[in-house]
């Protein structure tokens, strides 16, 4: 009875799981780098997997955010204009 209740269980949660739109980006690759980091680090590989999750998550976030601002007027490599006088 018990293992019939775990696989129901695990059933739920892996259709659940399964109609979530997934919003990965950048942690798969953090995950790879974190779980080997931190198995190489003292077997830890989970928890550095979580954490490259994190971390992964975020840069892939702060990469979006900033690609998706405008250039700013002087980047073109313009030089400043001098001041006369």
């Amino acid at each position: 009875m018990k293992n019939l209740i775990l696989v129901a269980f695990a059933m739920a949660l892996t259709s659940a799981a399964a109609t979530a739109p997934a919003e990965a980006k950048g942690c798969l690759k953090g995950a790879v780098v974190g779980g080997v980091a931190g198995h190489y680090a003292g077997h830890h590989g989970i928890m550095g997997a979580i954490g490259g999750c994190i971390v992964g998550h975020h840069m892939a976030h702060e990469k979006a955010k900033h690609e998706a601002q405008p250039p700013a007027a002087n980047q073109q490599g313009e030089p400043a204009p001098k001041p006369n006088g």
